[in-house]
């Protein structure tokens, strides 16, 4: 390591820790928004850690996150730009990008992601076989069935985007010491006060860790969970081709494991093989700098071997250089940012999983932003840090998910494909029982969960991933029809469970709640927690106890971000939370039998008169005492159970015994979403996110805005009303072909133009075709008049099929079902 190449300040307001692309472009667009009072800490040099050896692919086709779309489109114009800001040169050729299908499945997915890039503003052609080889000569296409084009994609010069950015940041002010490493941080109650250097400490209002693959062991230092592995990463270069120039476009090919460009004159191949290996599981050297690892050729021969094929001269040229280096992978292959739930005003962007290049602009920007306004102004439920839990930062679960999670980097990625390495982590109590009934499971947030049941006699596996309707597809409908006109179980233990106690815990959860939520004890409320700004923080149920008891109930993905809103909320009030979620198991009872069955288990009256709709009551049932709350997410009849963890099979066994007589189905996380959706019902992080109003989503029902006291973000919603009609809105969208499936991203259009897409989508039985939820933005009062004004339709794998759109429920308008 070198010596600091300037003095350090005795304080800053925010420190940067990581002088890679995400650090510079972090302390760029702070300074850009006028916070100039920066420092950039690198531990060597500039771009010593995963940076310097980055392929710099410039590509903005291919995802299906608008998030990430937007991220990388604003990167691309960014490094565009910044030569004539910084005199320094990106290295940015827009050279072309082309991604090849070669089987049925990846043809299919990349004509669902054209149509959503195009969306989002992306211009991708689909191009033959023929126009694949006249942009790219070399490439053997006798087996590609389609290439996707885009034409103002191509590469830049990692090391000179960096650096461009490092200029730009010291033009407005910021201060960037290499040399330094940032051994731990200061704190104060629960907040970040500085940083700590071998050469003294810095105090700061904000640390952000972009210490790239050693974020997670900086975070350790912290108490901060940023749970990332290091895996080798291999690209070869050949020797000068003849025809190959800088402007050959670039060529991916995911089945063939590689991506191809020009490199002085010769050809850059990189892998991204389906079975990794991971590196340092242990932690990574401090002092490891521009470094590289020995190339493993045994391993690596078959990848490379089919890599090359696809450019068979390649075979003939001689191997200048077949590199190894280290880059970092997160549990999900979604990057870690924002701020740690551990810890106030500590941030972290780190684990971009080798699209740092390509989305370093637009990440930088956004935590840049989410740091100067105190909250994120894009979806950030799929990427924020407290969606992951701590067991994740295990060695043994990070040795192993990385295997898999580097694989999927170019997997076809085929809709509701649950990770299969690391599993067996979170067992429900119920888990054996269900297991005994065929359950098909599938990982959520690390829970082993019924995704749907086989029936009997019959192997509850996936035969064949497809995009089509799968085995399991019949079992499917089986379970949804059964909640509709019978009863089901349903396992939903997964759900984030939090008791909250206190004098002060009525009060406090009403200033977080849009709903009334401390009135009569024994009622449960839907409600939603909302930022200053009137957008969504979280989607949830309220139940009162007793006057200061109180029991929350939120998704699986939300639950540090639920509890870390309540702690800080809370502060020094007479209201805790303490964490219940493995201590209960959830046993949802949901049909028009639903009633019959409980009532032959408990001597309750579970009449309507007696347990009315959002009614909370502990009932007895066996030897148990349960909690047992009449509401429903499917749209029917129906009760949640919650048992104490050690009680839940013998009730689930009375339940079980019970049900014989009135035709009780088990039924899984695939009926889960038909229901739902079918009812119009929003799941947060799916379809509704932390950028939409609460007004916008449809949930002005769920907002008081007369209760005493008012609640976070009652302003905005209030300015949001008064400003008239709503021009947005989340619309119930039905394909009246039985035929297609929709899942997520299909594009949504009306008389012809495309006004938004849907943001998740099942299929549903009932209805009669896939249906789903879509903001939809109309650029003038949008009502049902002017829903029915139009003719709609959905754009699915590049076929348009008619549609239905409503602003109301499709299944059950009024509420009759639930309310019987």
């Amino acid at each position: 390591m070198s010596a600091p190449t300037s003095p350090l300040p005795s304080r800053a307001r925010v420190v940067v820790v990581g002088g890679g692309i995400i650090g510079t472009s972090v302390a760029y667009h702070l300074a850009k928004l006028g916070w100039q009072d920066v420092v950039v800490l690198e531990r060597d040099r500039l771009t010593s850690g995963t940076t310097w050896h980055a392929a710099g692919l410039m590509v903005t086709f291919g995802s299906l996150s608008e998030t990430s779309t937007e991220m990388r489109k604003y990167s691309r114009d960014l490094y565009a730009s910044l030569e004539a800001e910084t005199g320094l040169a990106t290295g940015l050729r827009q050279c072309g990008f082309i991604e090849v299908a070669t089987d049925p499945g990846r043809l299919e997915e990349y004509r669902r992601v054209s149509a959503f890039n195009r969306l989002c503003g992306v211009d991708v052609q689909e191009i033959s076989p023929r126009e694949v080889q006249e942009l790219f000569p070399l490439a053997e296409v006798d087996d590609v069935l389609a290439g996707f084009y885009v034409a103002d994609d191509g590469r830049v010069n990692p090391v000179d985007v960096t650096m461009s950015l490092a200029k730009g940041a010291r033009m407005r002010g910021v201060k960037i010491i290499e040399g330094v490493a940032a051994t731990g941080v200061l704190t104060h109650r629960g907040t970040v006060t500085g940083v700590r250097t071998p050469y003294g400490d810095i105090e700061a209002e904000y640390v952000v860790n972009c210490a790239g693959m050693w974020a997670r062991q900086f975070g350790e230092v912290a108490g901060v969970n940023i749970p990332l592995q290091a895996a080798e990463h291999y690209y070869l270069i050949t020797e000068p081709i003849e025809g190959v120039s800088a402007e050959l476009p670039v060529l991916e090919d995911p089945s063939s494991y590689g991506y191809y460009r020009e490199e002085g004159s010769g050809l850059m191949i990189g892998l991204f093989e389906a079975v990794c290996a991971p590196w340092k599981v242990d932690g990574i050297p401090a002092d490891f700098s521009f470094g590289e690892l020995p190339p493993d050729w045994d391993r690596m021969g078959p990848y490379l071997e089919k890599a090359m094929a696809r450019v068979p001269i390649s075979f003939d040229r001689g191997v200048r250089k077949f590199f190894c280096g280290p880059e970092s992978f997160t549990p999900d292959l979604a990057p870690i940012v924002g701020e740690a739930p551990e810890l106030r005003n500590y941030f972290v962007a780190a684990g971009l999983n080798s699209i740092g290049i390509l989305t370093g602009g637009g990440m930088g920007r956004a935590v840049a932003q989410w740091i100067v306004d105190g909250r994120p102004d894009v979806d950030v439920t799929g990427i924020n840090i407290d969606r992951l839990h701590s067991y994740q930062r295990n060695p043994e679960y990070r040795a192993t998910r990385t295997v898999e999670s580097l694989g999927m980097v170019y997997a076809c990625h085929y809709p509701g494909r649950s990770m299969q390495s690391a599993r067996g982590a979170k067992l429900s109590p119920l888990h054996h029982r269900l297991a005994g009934q065929r359950a098909y499971f599938k990982d959520v947030s690390g829970w082993e969960s019924p995704d749907w049941y086989a029936p009997e006699g019959v192997e509850p596996r996936v035969e064949e991933l497809s995009w089509d309707r799968q085995n399991w597809f019949g079992h499917w409908e089986a379970e949804h029809r059964a909640a509709r006109e019978g009863v089901i179980a349903m396992d939903m233990s997964f759900m984030s469970k939090f008791l909250v106690q206190g004098r002060d815990a009525g009060r406090e959860l009403e200033l977080l709640s849009a709903n009334r939520v401390d009135g009569e004890p024994g009622m449960i409320t839907y409600t939603q927690w909302l930022n200053e700004g009137g957008t969504i923080e979280a989607d949830l149920t309220v139940t009162k106890l007793d006057d200061d008891r109180f029991w929350v109930v939120a998704s699986d993905t939300a639950h540090r971000h639920a509890e870390t809103r309540m702690r800080r909320q809370f502060g020094d009030s007479h209201a805790f939370v303490t964490d219940v979620t493995s201590g209960y198991a959830q046993l949802n009872i949901q049909g028009p039998r639903s009633r019959e069955l409980l009532a032959a288990v408990t001597s309750v009256d579970m009449s309507h008169e007696a347990f009315p709709f959002r009614a909370a009551r502990e009932i007895d049932l066996g030897f148990a005492r349960v909690l047992c709350i009449r509401i429903t997410y499917l749209g029917e009849l129906g009760y949640e159970l919650y048992i104490p963890a050690e009680q839940a099979v013998h009730v689930y066994d009375r339940i079980v015994e019970a049900g014989r007589a009135v035709g009780l189905k088990h039924a899984g996380l695939k009926a889960l979403g038909s229901l739902r959706l079918e009812k119009g019902y929003r799941d947060y992080g799916h379809d509704i996110d932390n950028t939409d109003s609460v007004l916008d989503a449809g949930l002005g029902f769920a907002v008081a805005l007369d209760k005493p006291g008012g609640f976070i973000g009652r302003d905005a919603v209030v300015a949001q009303k008064a400003r008239g009609p709503l021009t947005k809105r989340l619309l119930q969208i039905l394909v009246t072909d039985p035929k297609p499936l929709m899942f997520h991203a299909e594009v949504v259009r009306r008389d012809g133009v495309a006004v938004g897409y849907l943001r998740a989508a099942s299929y549903g039985f009932t209805l009669g075709g896939s249906v789903g939820l879509a903001m939809v933005d109309a650029g003038e009062p949008l009502d049902q008049a002017w829903i029915d004004a139009g003719s709609w339709t959905v754009e699915i794998a590049g076929t348009d099929y008619p549609a239905v759109a409503s602003l109301r429920p499709l299944y059950d308008p009024t509420n009759a079902r639930i309310k019987q």
